[in-house]
C-alpha cells in the first residue's frame, strides 16, 4: 500500500497530508504535542563556554560564507548560524520536524511539497521569514555562484514558488519520498544578506540567519566564538528544549595535528574528537588524563560505517583498468596494519553502505539482478556473484599469495616489469602519488602498502600539502591518489549523484573524487531516489553498493562503530541518553555543541 495512502488516512486530509513533520517511511517516534526529544535535558542551565577546536584540517578561515566554491569558512558557521524549514533528531532515520515552518503539506503524487512559516521565526536582524526568503534561498544554492553540489543535490527540484507571505511549495521533477527532507533541510538567509551582490562576493558580510548563535569575537584566521542570542526566536519550540545551552562556542586553531593534541592536554579547549588511534591510544596522556580531568570516553552509535577509503582518480588513463585498481588494492595488507599500527581498534571497511540496511551481502536477490540486467554487457561478471570483500592477509590467506594474484592482473593489463620497474607498452612507469595534508601522519600507516607495492614494481609517492592547496586540488581533481573520510547514511538520497553520478564526474567542486562515470550507476541512483517502497529502496542501495564495490574504484581502509571524544570532566555535562544516531565524521560535534551544558555556569536568561 502507498507510503501516501496511510499517512492521508492518519491525518485525515481529503487531497493531500498536514503534519508538523516529515517521515519517508510514515512512522514517528515523537507525536504532536511531545515536549522535547528524549535525547536531551529540558532543564540544562544556560551559560558558561565550550572550547573547541576546529573541526576540519583547516589553518585559516577567510570568508562567513559557508555555501561557495572558494575560500574556507570557520568550522561550524553553517550549523550553528543557519536553520532549515526541518529538523532531524538523532534517535531516528528518515524523520525530520518542523523548524521555520510549522506545517509541511506533502502532494499525493508526491510531486510537490508545501511548507507553511512560523509567524515567530526571525533573522537575526529581526525580520520576519518570509516565503520569499526560502526561495531567495533555493534559487541562490543552485545558482552558478554558489558551491556546485547543492545544484547536484537539488537537481530533482523544479522550482520553488512562492504561494502567500508565508506559504511555500516546492516543486519535483519525479516523485521521490526524500525530496521533502531534502529541501526541508536547506539552509534559509535572509535577501537582505550581501545587499544584493553576486553571492560569490558574499564573502566577510556577517550572514543574516536565523540560529541560535551569531559570530561574537574573532581573531580573523586563527579563532572564532560563536555567541548565543538572547533573542533566539526559537528557543521554547520542542525540537530546540534543552539545546543550545553554552553562552558562547569558541573554536581554535592550531597549525597541525600534534600543536592540537598538545593544546588539548594543556588545557587550551574542553572538548576533542579523535580519529586516529595512535593518538587515542597512545599519545593522549599527561596529568590532566592523570588527575582525570580529561575523560577518554568512546560514545558507541547505531550510525553507518561510513566508507574511508584511498580514492583512486579513475580520470587518469593509468587507473582507468579495472585491474590496475584491483592489484593496488591486493598489495594492502591490512590485518598486519590493525595489528601493528592501530592495535586491532578497527574493522576494515566492506562497502558504501556498511552497518545499514542498505548493505549489500552474498548473491543479489532477484530484485538486485532485475536492477542490473539492463547493464549486463556494461558491468564485470562478477556484479551477479558474490558481494565484494576486500582482499585478507590472515591465514589461510596471506599477502604472497595477493601479491601473485595483483601481479597477474598487471600483467593481463598489459604492464610488465622492464629496467626495474613496471611499465606499459610505451614504456612508461607505474606510479602513484599519494596527496595529503595531516602532516606526515599518513605516512606512517602507507609504509607496508608502499613496500609491497615496490615488489610489484610500483613506485607510492607520497607528497603532503598543506590544506588549502589539497582543498583546491581536490576540487579541480588535480590528484591521483587521496584518502577520504566519507560518511555513511540510512537513507542515500540525491546527493549520491553528486559522489559517483557521471555528471558530477566532470564538475569542479563535485564529491566525485573517483570519475565514476557509469550508465548503471546513474540508473541506480535515480532508482534509489523513485523508489516507490522500501523494498524497492532497498533493492536500488544494494545493487549500487555492489556495482561500485566491484568497480574498484576505491581501495577500502577502515571504520569504527564508536566516536573517540576526550572531554573536560569538571567544565562539561552532558545528557544520560545517547542518541544512536548522532551525525558522523566531524559533524559528531553537533551533539554536544547542541546539547551538552557547562557544569556550574553563571546562569544566564533564557
Amino acid at each position: 500500500m502507498r507510503l501516501w495512502f496511510l499517512v492521508l488516512m492518519w491525518f485525515a486530509a481529503p487531497l493531500a497530508w498536514a503534519a508538523p513533520g516529515y517521515a519517508v517511511w510514515g512512522t514517528f517516534k515523537y507525536p504532536p504535542g511531545f515536549t522535547h526529544f528524549d535525547y536531551v535535558n529540558p532543564q540544562a542551565p544556560k551559560g558558561g563556554e565550550l572550547r573547541l577546536v576546529a573541526g576540519s584540517r583547516i589553518s585559516t578561515f577567510d570568508k562567513y560564507n559557508p555555501f561557495t566554491l572558494k575560500g574556507t569558512a570557520p568550522s561550524f558557521l553553517g550549523d550553528l548560524l543557519f536553520e532549515g524549514l526541518l529538523t532531524g533528531s538523532m534517535d531516528e532515520i528518515g524523520v525530520a520536524y518542523g523548524l521555520l515552518a510549522h506545517d509541511v503539506e506533502v502532494a499525493p503524487d508526491l510531486l510537490s511539497v508545501t511548507f507553511r512559516l512560523r509567524p515567530e521565526a526571525r533573522f537575526h536582524n529581526g525580520d520576519p521569514v518570509l516565503a520569499a526568503d526560502v526561495k531567495h534561498s533555493y534559487e541562490t544554492l543552485v545558482s552558478k555562484y554558489a558551491a556546485p553540489g547543492y545544484a547536484t543535490l537539488l537537481v530533482n527540484v523544479e522550482g520553488c514558488d512562492v504561494l502567500d507571505e508565508r506559504t511555500v511549495r516546492f516543486r519535483f521533477r519525479k516523485p521521490d519520498r526524500q525530496s521533502p527532507l531534502v529541501v526541508g533541510g536547506l539552509p534559509v538567509f535572509s535577501r537582505k544578506w550581501g545587499g544584493g551582490k553576486p553571492f560569490d562576493q558574499v564573502v566577510t558580510d556577517v550572514p543574516i540567519a536565523t540560529g541560535p548563535y551569531r559570530i561574537g569575537q574573532v581573531r580573523f584566521g586563527k579563532d572564532i566564538t560563536y555567541a548565543r542570542d538572547p533573542n533566539y526566536w526559537g528557543r521554547d519550540l520542542p525540537v530546540r528544549r534543552g539545546m543550545n545551552n553554552f553562552d558562547r562556542i569558541t573554536v581554535k586553531i592550531y597549525r597541525d595535528n600534534t600543536a592540537q593534541l598538545e593544546a588539548l592536554k594543556a588545557g587550551e579547549f574542553d572538548l576533542m574528537l579523535f580519529f586516529s588511534a595512535g593518538d587515542w591510544t597512545r599519545r593522549l596522556n599527561g596529568p590532566r588524563i592523570d588527575k582525570g580531568d580529561l575523560v577518554k570516553s568512546p560514545f558507541r552509535h547505531r550510525q553507518p560505517d561510513g566508507f574511508q577509503s584511498y580514492v583512486l582518480n579513475s580520470r587518469l588513463e593509468k587507473f582507468q583498468d579495472r585491474r590496475v585498481r584491483m592489484a593496488l588494492e591486493l598489495a594492502m595488507d591490512y590485518e598486519w596494519m590493525n595489528r601493528q599500527l592501530f592495535r586491532n581498534s578497527y574493522k576494515r571497511v566492506k562497502g558504501i553502505f556498511g552497518n545499514t540496511d542498505c548493505e549489500a551481502n552474498g548473491l543479489p536477490s532477484p530484485e538486485e539482478v532485475a536492477l542490473l540486467e539492463p547493464f549486463r554487457h556494461k558491468l564485470p561478471a562478477d556484479v551477479f556473484g558474490p558481494m565484494a570483500l576486500p582482499p585478507r592477509t590472515d591465514p589461510p590467506n596471506s599477502l604472497r599469495a595477493n601479491l601473485l594474484k595483483a601481479r597477474a592482473l598487471l600483467n593481463e593489463a598489459g604492464w610488465q616489469m622492464r629496467d626495474g620497474a613496471l611499465r606499459n607498452a610505451k614504456g612508461e612507469a607505474l606510479t602513484v602519488e599519494y596527496m595529503d595534508s595531516t602532516e606526515g601522519r599518513a605516512l606512517t600507516t602507507t609504509v607496508a602498502w608502499r613496500r609491497a607495492l615496490e615488489k610489484l614494481g610500483i613506485e607510492l609517492r607520497y607528497r603532503t600539502v598543506d590544506f588549502a592547496l589539497y582543498q583546491e586540488r581536490l576540487d579541480t581533481f588535480q590528484f591521483e591518489m587521496v584518502s577520504i573520510a566519507f560518511p555513511g547514511t540510512h537513507f542515500p538520497g540525491a546527493e549520491y549523484a553528486d559522489l559517483f553520478g557521471s555528471k558530477a564526474a566532470d564538475t569542479n567542486g563535485s564529491g566525485n573524487y573517483a570519475g565514476v562515470k557509469s550508465p548503471a550507476v546513474d540508473a541506480l541512483i535515480a532508482g534509489i531516489t523513485g523508489a516507490e517502497n522500501r523494498g524497492e529502496f532497498l533493492a536500488a542501495c544494494r545493487a549500487l553498493d555492489r556495482v561500485l564495490a566491484h568497480g574498484h574504484y576505491m581501495v577500502p581502509a577502515w571504520t569504527t562503530s564508536e566516536q573517540r571524544v576526550a572531554y573536560s570532566r569538571w567544565k562539561l555535562e552532558r545528557p544520560a541518553v545517547v542518541p544512536p544516531h548522532p551525525p558522523e565524521g566531524v559533524a559528531y560535534m553537533d551533539w554536544p555543541m547542541t546539547t551538552w551544558w557547562a557544569r556550574n555556569p553563571p546562569i544566564t536568561s533564557k
